[in-house]
């Protein structure tokens, strides 16, 4: 039994699969193998895979009709043997010590379910811009489980291909699941849900690769207003649960965004917040607009901290912690 299964599911990436491959294969972790399911792919990739496993049985090779990105997630899962698991996609590259350095982590630490990595964003002339690169800037900041379940429902607190986990327990959780979103967001929400413990290794094991064909730019499961109803969806079921009415700070784009939502989902939008003195004494979405010291007044509701400025979220959180709102309980950070 191998010590840590890599999990790759490959559609028509023949141009970066080689170079993908060669990461896993110059891994200190020698005893891994990599489970890779060939997804209906029309330009060479199965044979490809076939060709590299004739020379390296580490690797497995399953092929099937094109199914799409879950199916084959979930039966790479199926077919692992090792007690971990590691992600990888097609265009991106390991660093050398990636699953040795992620294996001793989980083997040592059993309070870790999660284990993600730092990331290097690589890329073309044409990407990655500048939203992808503050999304990597941020992410990598956060490094342990608090800092991630603190920021979950700003944006994904984990780079996909940079996770390792335990077998048993993403069997437990199910899989992925296709939702119509963003599947790798909703499996850490539900992660979080369910009690499991995250963890970041400082170290950037991973060259994620971003290109204008990701699918992450491409297809409409992972467009801002799918990731914005599965926040929805989950707060619904914690500090929002029960029809809780939302209080908004911020009443520019992104709050008028949140607002927009919650009032279609059935929550009342109580008021908005704002620092700015002209915004202030007006309504928005029929909410009045009130000033800081105000907010602390506005007990029950949640806040939900919506402003996209760089640096806003922090000054935020400190003006709700001297009003007296706990984070998670009365206040939590969006995006």
């Amino acid at each position: 039994m191998p010590r840590l299964s890599v999990l790759l599911p490959v559609r028509d990436a023949a141009a970066t699969l080689d170079a993908c491959l060669d990461s896993l294969a110059a891994q200190t972790l020698a005893d891994h193998e990599v489970v890779a399911v060939d997804d209906g792919s029309r330009d060479g990739s199965g044979e490809l895979l076939r060709a590299r496993a004739r020379s390296d049985p580490r690797l497995r090779v399953l092929c099937t009709p094109p199914r799409g990105l879950v199916p084959a997630l979930n039966l790479a899962l199926g077919e692992a043997r090792a007690p971990l698991v590691a992600r990888m996609d097609a265009d991106d590259r390991a660093r050398r010590d990636r699953l040795t350095l992620q294996a001793e982590r989980l083997e040592r630490d059993a309070a870790v379910d999660v284990l993600g990595c730092r990331v290097h964003l690589a890329g073309t002339a044409a990407s990655p811009g500048e939203g992808m690169r503050a999304y990597v800037r941020w992410q990598n900041t956060l490094l342990d489980h608090d800092a991630m379940a603190r920021d979950r429902f700003v944006e994904s607190p984990l780079v996909h291909p940079s996770v390792a986990m335990r077998t048993e327990s993403l069997r437990r959780l199910g899989g992925w699941r296709d939702v119509g979103g963003p599947e790798d967001y909703e499996l850490w929400l539900r992660a979080f849900d369910a009690g499991l413990r995250f963890a970041k290794l400082a170290e950037v094991l991973l060259d994620w690769h971003d290109s204008p064909g990701r699918l992450t730019r491409t297809d409409p499961r992972y467009t801002p207003a799918r990731f914005l109803t599965l926040k929805l969806v989950w707060l619904a079921r914690g500090p929002l649960a029960g029809g809780r009415p939302a209080v908004v700070w911020g009443a520019g784009p992104v709050g008028k965004g949140w607002s927009r939502a919650l009032r279609a989902a059935g929550h009342e939008v109580r008021a908005f917040v704002e620092v700015h003195p002209r915004k202030v004494g007006s309504r928005v979405h029929g909410a009045p607009v009130v000033a800081v010291d105000e907010a602390g007044r506005l007990r029950g509701p949640l806040h939900l901290a919506a402003v996209g400025q760089r640096g806003a979220r922090e000054r935020i959180r400190a003006e709700a912690a001297r009003l007296g709102l706990v984070e998670g309980a009365d206040f939590v950070a969006v995006a």
